[in-house]
């Protein structure tokens, strides 16, 4: 079996010839551990794209998640100036932003003043007559860029695929063409992140409680988005759609609102990544084990993350034997006590632990549970795979 076909068993309860090991990178790591530099790796299309493959083939995973729209061809081109101070890189755009490039995390974009850029006011929104593309500060799709940079005109309807430019597609078109074997995802993010994103933390779960109804209608505005890129993306013919939710855990919402605020418009993206013949999956963060039942509810094939005790509540085990049938699961290795922190014989007991639980049946991809921090050495990486070749061969007599 390749990359690409023990993947595809995993996902729908066939047994393949082995578990396969597949973990989301945090972008931090590629930083650190690839040869471009990290600005051109979060800006550059086919940059972060070789970065994807190039770290996927050192490690032997079997799958590559493309968490990051493609970007403008010209996207240097609005650069004023490029300086490096220390191990931080500073771009100073023609607008008169700035973006703040660290070695082991995610860039940062500030305001000519050096303010944070300005979220939406949940008080004042009126999304009937307001769109994404004209909200201030420079929130574009799944995340905070540098506003204007993307050439997003006011009025664009985010929600029809056809306003999307061309090259939105072209990590993901890049990535298949250079890894052809391997079981290429990609990543939308949940009408809630959306939410969350534009009125920032604080103030999103303010207006959950202030302002229900605003925020419904602003969760079925991000619905229509992410449905567009499902759209897009599924024209390209992804191997799996990852729904990224990670905000929808017990530590952020209840059951109560993760049942009104988010199961019902994610169920609507899993059901368009169904109808168009794809696998989905979603990644939410922390202590998710009061709701596995409730994602039992929506269309949603599997369940990323699962982050066991203290990050998070799910015991691999009993979810398995509650939802081993109704979901494929990938993750529940404790990225920070048991990838970072931990000392070889307990890293590795951790990761045998994890395919003996999972194993069975099929339906379990062996992944850290959130991103793999930026600073885990590569041979622990790499050591997944040998422990997966080890002892998470099946018996196919």
């Amino acid at each position: 079996m390749n990359s690409k076909e023990r993947v595809s068993a995993a996902m729908a309860h066939r047994v393949p010839d082995r578990v396969p090991v597949m973990c989301q990178l945090a972008l931090g790591h590629y930083f650190l551990h690839c040869r471009a530099k990290p600005s051109d790796i979060w800006f550059d299309s086919e940059t972060f794209a070789v970065a994807l493959v190039e770290l996927q083939q050192r490690y032997g995973f079997d799958g590559i998640l493309v968490n990051i729209p493609g970007r403008p061809s010209d996207w240097r081109d609005e650069i004023k100036s490029r300086r490096k101070v220390g191990d931080h890189e500073y771009l100073g755009w023609k607008s008169g932003f700035e973006t703040v490039v660290p070695p082991d995390d995610n860039p940062q974009t500030f305001g000519p003043d050096g303010s944070a850029l300005a979220r939406a006011d949940y008080r004042a929104i009126d999304l009937e007559t307001q769109d994404i593309a004209s909200l201030p500060g420079g929130y574009v799709w799944n995340t905070w860029h540098v506003p204007g940079l993307w050439g997003i005109e006011p009025g664009t309807d985010l929600s029809d695929a056809a306003a999307y430019p061309i090259w939105f597609t072209g990590t993901l078109e890049k990535v298949q063409q250079l890894a052809p074997e391997a079981s290429v995802h990609v990543e939308v993010f949940s009408p809630f992140t959306h939410l969350m994103e534009i009125f920032g933390y604080e103030q999103a779960l303010m207006a959950l409680v202030d302002v229900p109804q605003t925020c419904h209608r602003a969760l079925a505005t991000f619905t229509k988005m992410a449905l567009a890129q499902v759209q897009l993306y599924a024209g390209c013919r992804p191997d799996a759609i990852l729904l990224s939710s990670a905000f929808a855990g017990a530590g952020f919402i209840s059951r109560r609102m993760y049942k009104e605020f988010v199961a019902p418009y994610e169920d609507e993206v899993f059901r368009a990544i169904r109808n168009h013949g794809i696998t989905s999956y979603v990644h939410t963060c922390g202590a998710i084990g009061d709701r596995l039942d409730l994602m039992a509810g929506t269309s949603v094939d599997g369940i990323d993350t699962l982050d066991p005790p203290p990050l998070g509540t799910v015991d691999l085990a009993r979810a398995k034997a509650d939802y081993g049938r109704r979901f494929f699961f990938k993750g529940n290795l404790d990225a920070v006590n048991e990838m970072l922190h931990a000392d070889d014989a307990t890293f590795e007991q951790a990761v045998k632990d994890r395919i003996r639980i999972g194993k069975p049946g099929s339906g379990y991809i062996l992944s850290s549970a959130c991103s793999v921090a930026p600073h885990v050495k590569p041979d622990r990486l790499k050591r997944l795979v040998e422990l997966a070749d080890e002892f998470g061969v099946y018996d196919r007599k």
